[in-house]
């Protein structure tokens, strides 16, 4: 019985280390002003995801010209089908996809912040 609890407890581990560490790839869209999940504000550099503690970083790349910035999320969202992140307008036009309102883009985590 002892085996089989060590055995479930590393599986555990090594699944939750493999998903903190999984990039994200989808739809990203901007969105800017107001009040946050976390009770902060829309910075410059921050960005909503569905999942990731606040206070995480991610790097966010553009697969269409290769663009990334580094951005710490401080909201929850995106809410609509298909969007894995939702990066400010600085990042936006950073990513160079301000006015195409949505990019093709790579999430990966850099830092997972504690729960």
């Amino acid at each position: 019985m002892k085996n089989v609890k060590t055995v479930l407890a590393a599986a555990a581990l090594v699944a939750m280390t493999c998903n903190a560490q999984a990039d994200w790839v989808g739809k990203a869209s901007y969105y800017s002003g107001g009040r946050t999940a976390s009770g902060g504000r829309v910075g410059a550099y921050t960005a909503a995801h569905r999942t990731l503690p606040f206070g995480s970083q991610v790097r966010v790349t553009n697969l269409h010209n290769n663009r990334s910035v580094v951005l710490t999320i401080n909201d929850r969202g995106p809410f609509i089908g298909g969007r894995v992140i939702d990066v400010s307008t600085t990042a936006a036009d950073a990513l160079g996809f301000r006015s195409a309102g949505v990019a093709h883009v790579r999430v990966e985590p850099l830092s997972v912040a504690a729960r």
